[in-house]
């Protein structure tokens, strides 16, 4: 593994895209409870701009579901072991299932109409005789109602923080892995370092025995061609003598 795998990067726009879509996405249900009206162009706004994160983060996840199962056929081709690529099995499941809500939600959202609030006739005044009783009726349903969808909301939430906790889990995993394995490739490289110095020192040292072997041989064979002009010399001048 290493810090250019392409798989963190995009597990890395993931994560900066969920982090922009998920307040997008609070924002919309939020507009929609003020404003349930499907003509309403700022809900109309929020949803394109809510859909377009979702569409933007399913191509995402589509690539990167595609790299874990190449690297699930085979994790010792691209450096990986069997641990390794469950983790990245499990970030993808956890961002995959959060986008799928989301949009589920959206989907039923829009095909409504409305962000699911009863019927406002429900909460009718009734006739003068009878104010008292279907007042007090129609204000505790409705201060029911309130109470369920802020209770629900409580719970999207936490859901919403599990999420995060999860994704934050999966890459304090993951960089644990990475810097035990830039330790071991640090150990590696030291122990590479170290062999190339023994081989240079030897190198170094034989190629100087053979400069000095080189250099011993030009010398004799200087005194053995000295040695052969001398004695021609010498011979020379006895046959002229002669």
């Amino acid at each position: 593994m290493s810090s250019s795998d392409p798989f963190l990067q995009v597990q890395q726009d993931v994560l900066s895209t969920l982090l922009l879509t998920r307040p997008l996405y609070t924002s919309y249900k939020r507009i929609q409870q003020l404003n349930p009206s499907s003509s309403s162009p700022e809900l109309a706004q929020a949803r394109t701009e809510l859909r377009t994160h979702l569409s933007s983060l399913r191509d995402d996840l589509a690539d990167l579901h595609l790299s874990v199962s190449a690297a699930e056929r085979d994790p010792s081709r691209y450096g990986l072991s069997g641990d390794e690529v469950g983790q990245r099995a499990q970030s993808v499941r956890a961002f995959a299932n959060e986008v799928e809500t989301m949009e589920r939600d959206v989907e039923n959202r829009a095909a409504a109409g409305v962000d699911g609030l009863p019927d406002p006739g429900k909460f009718a005044v009734g006739d003068a005789d009878e104010e008292g009783g279907e007042d007090g009726d129609g204000d505790g349903d409705y201060g029911a109602y309130e109470q369920q969808r802020q209770v629900e909301m409580l719970q999207e939430q936490d859901g919403a923080l599990e999420d995060v906790f999860v994704t934050v889990g999966n890459l304090r995993a993951q960089a644990s892995d990475m810097g035990r394995e830039l330790e071991e490739q640090g150990g590696i490289l030291g122990e590479v370092d170290g062999v190339a110095d023994r081989v240079g020192g030897k190198l170094k040292g034989g190629v100087s025995k053979v400069g000095e072997i080189i250099r011993r041989n030009e010398g004799e064979l200087f005194l053995t061609t000295s040695c052969a002009d001398v004695g021609g010399g010498k011979g020379e001048r006895g046959e002229e003598k002669g």
